[in-house]
């Protein structure tokens, strides 16, 4: 097998380290590109492919979330991950752990980690590497990663995700909520919806954005059977897909271009959790991007005034 073949077998499960670790479908492409130029330069063939090229991205992806955190800091409002439709990476006897792995809710709570305790939770707690390959990847003892494992895992324990168990019921949940969603039928979004749900965006400051959010039955209800009603009668678009491994919808204009993600955190039978990236930086992976403040001009255009 030549080395581009070992590489590209291996890419999918670079990628999924990568954007475990970065919460960025872009710079993990870039990590994983940046890894097979170090492949190509390496003057002599490793005797495993997957531990060197699973160090090497580790490695250049600790270093760019490093940079990346000043950037967040300055950002403008919630700052989500980039949305993911499909990991490239299965595993049949992990396939619930690397879906949950990648909810929002799950790599929102590895932004509290330090890049070294992410990388290590990430190689060790989702895709099961041993401690000698962490030590090698992330240049530290294997005692030291056993230390940052059990901080990492203190953390992530602390505040770790609850997502309803069968996945068909979250599926058909959603579906139910979008299509009360394209009704406008209130009485089933708040039968739908936890008491104490919260809907928040991140719009980066480039695009249509819910100020702090909105939280409560009452509150969230009210919004989306205000401004959705129009925004269908304009043609616009909900296309229900899973994202980030929970279910979701792309959101499109008349156009079919994309306007926003959504990713609903579902337990107990109610969504607790509804989270919209709209920031046109993070949606190019999925399709061409709408303008989003046209959109909301015209939705408003035609909107009652209720309020």
């Amino acid at each position: 097998m030549t080395r581009t073949e070992e590489f590209e077998e291996l890419r999918p499960l670079l990628f999924s380290i990568a954007y475990r670790i970065l919460g960025s479908v872009s710079e993990a492409e870039d990590a994983v590109q940046e890894t097979w130029l170090r492949y190509e330069l390496s003057p002599t063939r490793p005797a495993s492919a997957k531990a060197f090229l699973s160090a090497v991205v580790t490695r250049v992806s600790i270093d760019v979330l490093r940079s990346a955190r000043l950037r967040r800091e300055e950002y403008v409002g919630p700052w989500f991950p980039e949305p993911l439709l499909t990991d490239p990476y299965e595993d049949p006897e992990q396939s619930a752990e690397l879906a949950d792995s990648l909810s929002m809710a799950a790599l929102l709570l590895l932004e509290r980690l330090s890049p070294l305790e992410r990388a290590v939770f990430v190689l060790r707690e989702v895709f099961a590497f041993g401690f000698p390959e962490i030590a090698s990847a992330v240049g530290r003892s294997e005692a030291a990663c056993r230390q940052l494992a059990v901080r990492a895992r203190r953390h992530m324990d602390a505040g770790r995700p609850r997502f309803e168990a069968d996945r068909k019921e979250r599926e058909e949940l959603a579906g139910r909520f979008f299509d009360a969603l394209r009704e406008g039928n209130v009485d089933e979004l708040r039968e739908l919806l936890a008491a104490d749900v919260s809907l928040v965006g991140d719009g980066g400051g480039k695009a249509p954005q819910w100020a702090r959010g909105f939280f409560g039955t009452d509150h969230v209800s009210h919004m989306l059977t205000a401004l959705f009603p129009p925004f269908f009668r304009i043609g616009g678009v909900v296309e229900p897909h899973q994202v980030n491994g929970q279910p979701g919808a792309i959101f499109r204009d008349r156009d079919g271009k994309v306007l926003n993600t959504w990713s609903l955190d579902i337990l107990d039978g109610r969504i607790q959790t509804i989270r919209t990236v709209s920031n046109p930086d993070k949606l190019g992976h999925v399709g061409p991007v709408a303008d989003a403040w046209a959109v909301l001009r015209e939705t408003q255009q035609i909107r009652p005034d209720t309020d």
